[in-house]
């Protein structure tokens, strides 16, 4: 038997529906997923509970990448992630950032304010790839901590996951002048850091965030049309590759991709449906 509360809870999320229908928002809603304007005739799927049910799938995805506009119930969820290494791992990775943290083998270790090498679980399942640190990563020398990195944070909790529980890291460790694009000899110095730092956290798959990455771990020149929507490998591990946050910033239009992207990103590592 279903509770009050319960019924109260779908009496206002059907009323908000109502309010949604006529926000801009919903303009891309696919059309079986969209409200009936008013004065409609109304018809057997036009029941709070179903209404409610269509709109919450939409919202869903759109609340992970536009913010909480909206109350979407949660869910319960049960983190399924191990560790899978022992202490040793946060030490083999401490010890590799203190070896490597005064590197100049390239201009850019003498044009940095701070080296950036990574951060996240040492043991993590997941780990994301992106291009090359901004200013905010340079100011702080830490990984997508500006508005591209809070978009990010924003991607890994739609995922039902934390920063704490991956690794985020670039293929560059210092910023470009300008946050151009990072040149082969720039990639070229750096590469070895990044298998080594895949080699000590093993993760089960790496998320490929944007071309540069994607270019470096799988050895290709193919557009991100391309390679979007296949399950790669790099030496071994699982890649999906997705648009950088930073290209999500310039292009909203994107997001869907890329929400579409994360979600089998989730799937191949341990099975959970978002």
């Amino acid at each position: 038997m279903s509770q009050p509360w319960a019924k109260a809870r779908q009496d206002r999320a059907a009323k908000e529906l109502t309010g949604l229908c006529r926000a801009d928002i919903f303009q891309t809603m696919p059309s079986d997923h969209r409200c009936k304007s008013p004065g409609a005739v109304p018809d057997e799927d036009d029941s709070p509970a179903v209404l409610v049910a269509q709109a919450r799938r939409f919202l869903e995805d759109l609340v992970a990448f536009e913010g909480p506009r909206f109350v979407v119930p949660s869910r319960v969820f049960q983190p399924t992630m191990e560790p899978r290494h022992g202490p040793e791992g946060d030490t083999a990775l401490e010890a590799f950032r203190r070896e490597i943290c005064e590197c100049t083998r390239c201009p850019l270790g003498h044009s940095r304010k701070n080296f950036v090498f990574g951060s996240g679980a040492a043991d993590a399942g997941i780990m994301f790839v992106g291009e090359a640190p901004g200013a905010e990563e340079d100011r702080q020398g830490l990984p997508f901590v500006g508005p591209a990195g809070q978009l990010l944070t924003k991607i890994i909790e739609a995922m039902h996951l934390s920063r704490e529980e991956v690794f985020i890291c670039n293929v560059l460790k210092c910023r470009p002048p300008g946050n151009r694009d990072p040149d082969p000899v720039e990639i070229a110095s750096c590469e070895p850091f990044l298998k080594k730092q895949i080699a000590i956290v093993d993760p089960t798959i790496i998320c490929a965030l944007g071309r540069v990455a994607a270019h470096m771990l799988l050895k290709t020149t193919q557009s991100m049309r391309e390679l979007r929507g296949r399950l790669h490998q790099y030496e071994g591990v699982p890649v999906i590759v997705t648009y950088h946050p930073s290209y999500l910033l310039r292009t909203p239009s994107a997001k869907r991709d890329v929400w579409e992207d994360v979600k089998r990103l989730r799937r191949e590592f341990d099975g959970v449906e978002l």
